[in-house]
């Protein structure tokens, strides 16, 4: 801050409304403004960067005892002449340093003054060692003509010191300034209490699945996000493990009671809801047991359970839910989902997507990065390769002129018409790619994909021996496309022998079928 800038201003200072109050309007917006910033009962309040005092005269007219500080001395003596007979000290000195010495205040009050610090966050750091233990910094600014401080950076400014801090804006009462004015201006009133250490609910979400299904409740009477649908879902509490919370919140909801090894971690997701705080998010898988049937047990909290496709879910949906099934589908394993504060709970089909994966640890060397298929004609393969990578869980990711690819987790599938193609049909018998295979969660989702398979250029292979084509101890589907390449979809879990299948799909047998 400057001296000689502002000892020219005085003599002209008090014609802005503002700033001598000389309009009773202005005046009384002034005055109502501070008695809700001000505690109720007498204390002892701080004005730095007083000015001219017209502030500080409000201050003390509310019954508080005033120390006003102005390092220019012309606004000092106007200041003095305006508190006379209020009981008012008026120092000169830095507002940055204050020359009060050991004395201890319940308000520091300071108006446009912090955008003017060169070094603001260890002034508001001195600051605050100035006030007694609940005290507060009442402190108004704006941005103005492209300069000043806005609210965000002047709560970022504050948060090492204080998790309490009330935002007023002001630009909105034109009789706090005489005028309608369109810049940012605002109030920031910050309690004199160090943060506390950081701590976050942790809720978990049930994945239960019936195939390709999900389960989803529709949220009533609950007071948020009622209306919208959501995963069986609660919060850890005291003395819980995570796997607890969502088997004791499972049969609470839903009447449906798991065993520890009926699970699977699923997804962790850290999100934070539109104005509010973190929360740290475990979502669990199961599967569907027809002898336990899920049922609403509450439906004081829930008017309906319905099952969705998980590759259809419905709009309706609580934001942060359907982000967590869209990357649980996908084969992400960490997410964050952090919403604006102009964010709706609700999910927004065509809105901006808050969630973003976070890739695991561990060695990446030697993961299958991805799997490139050069076919003769990109526009049929495509329509077959996009339908049964869909229903795996991958999703688009890249589309050329020549060539498409669909994502799952860090990997990802390619075809390729290249211009570079050679002459003749895929063989998959010669060297080369025999087949790719996927999992597929159980025998009813195979099922299904094999009935559908059909309609979008697959074909069942050895149907004389489906599901058994690969051995008696193996459950899956060997599918081929019009051009020949073929897939095999593996129900369950993966085998725990060693060693490929049992050969039968490769038999001299199926070459004669060929023919």
């Amino acid at each position: 801050m400057t001296t000689i800038d502002w000892d020219s201003a005085a003599g002209s200072f008090d014609d802005e409304p503002d700033h001598g109050l000389l309009d009773p309007v202005v005046r009384h917006a002034w005055a109502q403004r501070l008695e809700t910033w001000l505690p109720r009962e007498r204390s002892e309040v701080l004005d730095l960067g007083c000015g001219t005092g017209s502030l500080a005269l409000l201050v003390a007219g509310q019954g508080h005892r005033v120390t006003a500080v102005d390092r220019s001395p012309r606004m000092v003596e106007q200041a003095r002449a305006k508190l006379a007979g209020t009981g008012t000290e008026v120092l000169i000195g830095d507002a940055a340093a204050p020359p009060v010495g050991k004395q201890r205040f319940d308000v520091i009050l300071a108006r446009h003054v912090v955008w003017l610090l060169p070094d603001p966050a260890a002034v508001l750091r001195h600051w605050f060692g100035l006030l007694r233990p609940g005290g507060r910094l009442v402190l108004v600014e704006g941005v103005w003509n492209g300069v000043g401080l806005s609210a965000r950076q002047l709560s970022a400014l504050l948060a090492p010191f204080t998790e309490r801090v009330h935002h007023e804006p002001l630009s909105g009462d034109r009789d706090l300034w005489g005028k309608d004015v369109d810049d940012e201006r605002y109030a920031l009133v910050a309690r004199a209490e160090p943060p506390r250490r950081h701590t976050e609910v942790v809720d978990v979400h049930l994945i239960l699945r019936r195939g390709p299904d999900v389960l989803l409740a529709r949220r009533a009477g609950t007071g948020y996000a009622d209306g919208l649908l959501h995963a069986p879902s609660g919060h850890v509490e005291d003395g819980e493990d995570v796997r607890e919370a969502v088997i004791r919140e499972t049969a609470e909801e839903i009447g449906v009671a798991l065993e520890p090894g009926e699970l699977r971690t699923a997804l962790v997701m850290q999100h934070r809801g539109p104005g509010g705080s973190p929360r740290t998010g475990w979502f669990f898988e199961a599967a569907y047991d027809p002898e336990r049937p899920p049922y609403n047990r509450e439906p004081d909290k829930c008017s309906e359970l319905v099952w969705f496709p998980l590759d259809a879910l419905p709009d309706d949906m609580v934001a942060y839910c359907r982000a967590g099934l869209d990357g649980y589908r996908t084969g992400e394993h960490f997410l964050i989902h952090w919403h604006e504060d102009g964010d709706t709970v609700a999910f927004e089909p065509r809105g901006t997507r808050r969630a973003v994966p976070l890739p695991a640890g561990g060695a990446r060397t030697g993961r299958l990065h991805h799997i490139e298929l050069w076919v003769p004609d990109l526009a049929a393969a495509a329509s077959g390769w996009g339908w049964l990578l869909g229903e795996l869980g991958h999703v688009p990711y890249q589309q050329w002129t020549h060539g498409r690819s669909w994502r799952r987790g860090d990997s990802y599938v390619v075809i390729e018409q290249s211009p570079d193609l050679v002459p003749g049909a895929h063989e998959r018998r010669r060297p080369g790619l025999n087949h790719l295979a996927f999992h597929v969660e159980d025998r009813a989702r195979l099922d299904a994909l094999v009935a559908r398979a059909p309609e979008h250029g697959w074909r069942l292979l050895f149907g004389d021996r489906h599901p058994r084509a690969g051995g008696d101890g193996h459950v899956a589907a060997y599918l081929e496309d019009a051009a020949g390449y073929e897939v095999e979809l593996v129900a369950g879990a993966a085998p725990t022998r060693p060693g490929p299948p049992a050969p039968a799909p490769h038999t001299d047998g199926w070459a004669r079928r060929r023919d």
